[in-house]
Order: C-alpha cells, then sequence, then structure tokens
C-alpha cells in the first residue's frame, strides 16, 4: 500500500473518483451522462443570426425541414453559388464546436478556389433546431443536405464531398453510401482521423478509457475501402487536435487515386491561412484533375509542393 499527498495526489484522486462514477453510471444506462457525453464530444454551438455579412452578396440563406423524435426540426443551410461557369458543387461538412459562422473563413477559401459550394450546420448548430447531437443525427443531417445539394447540382461529375476534423468523418460515411462517378466526383478531406477512439488514444489514458463506453464512434478508417472516388486529404504538420500521423494512417488505407497535401505550420483548422499558395493550388489541381467539365485554372498537379499522389 502507498498513499499519495500533495496537490498531485489530490488532482489524481479526484480524476479516478470522475473516472470510477463515471463508469458507473455508463454501465447503469445512464440517459443524463449520455447526453453529457455527447455535449462534451460534440460541443454543438447555437446561434440566434444568420451572420452572412462577411460572404459574397450572392450568399443565401434557408431553412429545410427535418422530422425528429420530437416532431419537426430544420437544418440551416448557406448557399453560396460560384461566377464560374460551370463550377463544381462541394459539400461543406464542418466538425466540433464551431457552426458555420466560425467557419467562414474556409467556406470563402473553397468558394475562391472556384466551388459553389453548399454549407450545413447540423441540428444543435448555428440556427438549426436545438439538440443533444449524436452520430446518427449528424449523418441524418449530412444526407438530407446532400439531398438538397443534388438537387441544385445535375451534374455527378461535378459534386463534391467535403469534411473538416469530425465532418470528415461525415464525409467518409455519406461517400461511403454513394457511388462514383455515378453519384459524386470527388472527395476532399482536411484534418481528418481514423475513428474517435484513435483521437481518445492520443488525448490521454482518461480519455482512452471512457471512449470504451462511448457510442459516438465516426470509424472512417472501416468505411474508408468502400470509397472509389479521387481523394484529397490536407492536414497541418503542427495539428495539436487530431495529430497528422492519424490522417496519414488514413490516407494510407484510402484508395487511389488519391493526394495528400502537408500545410507546413499549419494547426487543426488554418490551413487555408498558413499555407494559402499550396491550398489553393491543390484544390485548383484536384478539381481541373478529376473534375469534369471544370472551367478552372489548369494548374499542374505536380506544382503544389509537398502534395504526393499515389
Amino acid at each position: 500500500m502507498f498513499s499519495i499527498r500533495g496537490k498531485l495526489g489530490r488532482v489524481v484522486a479526484t480524476t479516478l473518483t470522475v473516472a470510477w462514477i463515471w463508469l458507473l453510471l455508463s454501465v447503469s444506462g445512464c440517459a443524463w451522462l449520455n447526453d453529457q457525453q455527447r455535449l462534451i464530444i460534440y460541443r454543438p454551438t447555437p446561434s440566434t443570426e444568420a451572420a452572412t455579412a462577411t460572404l459574397p452578396a450572392v450568399t443565401t440563406s434557408f431553412f429545410l425541414n427535418t422530422p425528429q423524435n420530437s416532431g419537426q426540426a430544420r437544418l440551416s443551410l448557406w448557399w453560396l453559388p460560384n461566377a464560374t461557369p460551370d463550377a463544381p458543387t462541394l459539400l461543406y461538412l464542418h466538425g466540433t464546436f464551431r457552426n458555420l459562422q466560425g467557419n467562414v473563413h474556409k467556406i470563402l477559401a473553397l468558394h475562391e478556389a472556384g466551388f459553389s459550394v453548399l454549407a450545413v450546420d447540423y441540428r444543435g448548430w448555428g440556427q438549426s433546431t436545438p439538440i443533444t447531437p449524436s452520430e446518427q443525427t449528424i449523418m441524418q443531417d449530412a444526407r438530407l443536405a446532400w439531398t438538397e445539394l443534388v438537387r441544385r447540382e445535375p451534374r455527378p461529375g461535378q459534386r463534391v464531398i467535403y469534411g473538416h476534423s469530425m465532418g470528415s468523418g461525415v464525409a467518409v460515411d455519406l461517400a461511403s453510401h454513394l457511388s462514383s462517378p455515378s453519384d459524386y466526383g470527388g472527395l476532399i478531406l482536411e484534418s481528418a482521423f481514423t475513428s474517435f477512439a484513435d483521437v481518445a488514444v492520443e488525448a490521454g489514458w482518461l480519455a482512452r478509457l471512457l471512449s470504451h463506453f462511448s457510442t459516438e464512434r465516426f470509424a472512417s478508417i472501416d468505411k474508408i475501402a468502400q470509397v472509389h472516388a479521387p481523394l484529397l486529404m490536407m492536414h497541418g504538420d503542427q495539428d495539436d487536435t487530431i495529430p497528422i500521423k492519424l490522417g496519414e494512417r488514413l490516407f494510407a488505407a484510402a484508395n487511389p487515386p488519391k493526394y495528400w497535401l502537408t500545410i507546413a505550420g499549419g494547426h487543426h483548422s488554418d490551413l487555408d491561412e498558413v499555407g494559402r499558395v499550396p491550398y489553393q493550388q491543390a484544390l485548383h489541381a484536384f478539381m481541373s484533375t478529376y473534375l469534369r467539365q471544370s472551367k478552372v485554372p489548369q494548374v499542374p498537379i505536380s506544382v503544389a509542393p509537398a502534395l504526393q499522389a499515389q
């Protein structure tokens, strides 16, 4: 036996107590704990304003109705058509925490690259119906947004699925249930990961322990082999939220054709700003190489620094 004294001992004891209580409640099937767990994982941020003032004047915000257990719910979406003739259309799937307002710079970067962008706030985020989200509700919302994109973009080869962070898991799941090129033309993943469980392993022992009792998986590593479409993946080498090695592991498991871009000095959410030139070059090259009828600058895919093809 041994005793633990001092501040460190109290921290360790408190942590172990919290973990033990959490595990007991998890095993007992506590609904309250399940909700709290999902709130901690997803950290949804609602909003009362559309905040599209910083977006191009052509931007429109609108809602789609979707059923849920408690009745009718709504999804908030932004539509940014591109002035370029025959521009491809991209579905923007964001990550945890930040809603569309917090993703404006990324949306603008994709629009600047030559895409028309349809961006969605899942239920729980932005002006969408407030709920405690889950992997299931997020995927339901992504599928509804995809249906809207298909309505707006009749050319399958010009449809692109894009996901950042958690949104990469949403994007891979969506793509794994579709066929390319009959349903869509390409997949773009930014700051992606293999699974929530692997992210938890990187976060430390407590997160790893608690992840065993979570039903939230987003296991892209189990689904990526079902994706047969041109793939572009981008990751920052200074990402301390999702280590670059998780993105590299997912990339290694993906089918060709696939391209990898490392942004030097890039963190989790700033690749479009820190590495603006290679970021835009990679998007242009991917677009002109794989998206049919795309009228964008014909930038050879080899010019993007650190862009690796397989």
